[in-house]
């Protein structure tokens, strides 16, 4: 082998190796999604943070989408595999509206083929860094789960991602029921938001709800709280804390 083979080779399989690289860490994050039942349908709320490591770089991330006519997702982890996530949902939404014979898929379908593709994923050992939250309406029957990013999935009356399954899904076991109008649905969502602000150091003051029911998506423009850092346990956060200043 003369020398410009061998550089060929080494060049050939450089490539091979760059071809075949995994992801190894997210780069740029969003933080927590909280979705809920109520009365009419389904709520979501997600802040519009993008977390390049531990810097809020980016502060206009959408990360609620609807998919089809019965479906909305939601998505936190890494902003670029939620891109590439959602492009797959297009192309699942296209493939079928080409059958053109009356029908169209539910978020119970929908939900069922994310799991499919993040547990195929996972399996390559190649996943997608999201935790997704999908929900939907379709002929009165709401529809509520979440799929981790190694497949893990399941469904019910309310759920969270991130931080929010620390923090928030306590405070919707005590306060959430079924039968929530849309104002106490959206009240809340706004304490649980409220609160992963307070204690989530990738969460921002402005965020976003979006509405699911019969009649369609609605995805709200992005707003904030009003808060108050005044509080007893913000004024020495370290007070008797060992070996602190």
């Amino acid at each position: 082998m003369n020398l410009v083979e061998s550089n060929q080779a080494k060049n050939n399989s450089l490539i091979s190796e760059a071809a075949s690289e995994r992801t190894q860490y997210p780069y740029v994050t969003g933080t927590s999604v909280i979705g809920i039942k109520y009365k009419d349908g389904i709520l979501m709320a997600a802040d519009m943070a993008g977390s390049y490591g531990s810097t809020l770089r980016y502060k206009s991330v959408e990360r609620l989408k609807p998919v089809g006519k019965h479906s909305l997702v939601g998505g936190s982890g890494e902003i670029s595999d939620f891109q590439e996530i959602l492009r797959y949902l297009d192309e699942l939404i296209l493939y079928d509206n080409m059958w053109d014979d009356g029908n169209s898929l539910g978020p119970k379908e929908v939900h069922s083929y994310l799991t499919r593709v993040m547990y195929n994923r996972r399996n390559k050992f190649d996943p997608l860094w999201n935790s997704l939250i999908l929900g939907g309406v379709k002929k009165g029957q709401k529809y509520l789960g979440m799929v981790s990013m190694i497949g893990v999935h399941f469904e019910d009356d309310h759920v969270a991602t991130g931080f929010g399954n620390h923090l928030a899904r306590p405070i919707l076991r005590a306060e959430w029921h079924k039968d929530m109008s849309f104002e106490d649905g959206v009240k809340l969502l706004e304490k649980c938001m409220r609160v992963l602000l307070y204690r989530d150091r990738s969460a921002i003051n402005k965020f976003q709800i979006a509405k699911i029911t019969e009649e369609g998506t609605t995805i709200y423009p992005p707003y904030a709280l009003k808060t108050s850092w005044n509080l007893a346990a913000f004024q020495n956060p370290t007070a008797g804390a060992e070996g602190s200043w």
